[in-house]
């Protein structure tokens, strides 16, 4: 059975990110959802409300586990035994970004291989910056985020 690892911050979690772990989660016997503790980005949410908030999004997929971490993706994935790491791409930005990665990974470790999804259209356009700001600055992103998600945006902007 071949395992996926869908690395991110997810700062927070959105539909985008669901997207690319159901879709990582048909192929794949087991995805393992990695929350990196990205302390450089200085994330809104802590580590662990992140990992409850993507373990809650993510509780309807049953072959999914999320888990934290802190440190070198390629160590994570190598102490989980044989994977894949799937990224998701959304526009050139992107994939210039993950091509130097990839590059750098595979240098650190060969055995460790990356799976691209590309995003549909429809959500090219989303990240967890766009969908902070939007409920910082009070508009509508629930269609955006799941409702654990929406909740926990309301606690920490109020409904501006």
């Amino acid at each position: 059975m071949k395992r996926a690892i869908v690395p991110g911050t997810f700062d927070p979690v959105t539909e985008g990110h669901l997207d690319v772990i159901r879709r990582a989660s048909q192929i794949f016997g087991e995805v393992v959802v990695a929350v990196a503790e990205s302390p450089g980005k200085g994330p809104l949410f802590s580590h662990e409300e992140r990992v409850e908030l993507v373990r809650q999004s993510t509780a309807d997929m049953p072959n999914v586990g999320v888990e934290p971490f802190d440190g070198l993706l390629v160590e994570f994935a190598q102490s989980r035994g044989p994977s894949v790491v799937v990224k998701g791409l959304r526009a050139i930005t992107d994939f210039e970004y993950e091509f130097q990665m990839n590059a750098l990974n595979y240098e650190l470790s060969n055995e460790i291989e990356t799976l691209f999804i590309m995003s549909p259209p429809k959500f090219m356009y989303l990240s967890s910056s766009v969908v902070k700001e939007i409920a910082r600055l009070g508009g509508a992103f629930s269609q955006f985020v799941t409702p654990c998600v929406e909740e926990a945006l309301v606690r920490k902007f109020g409904r501006g």
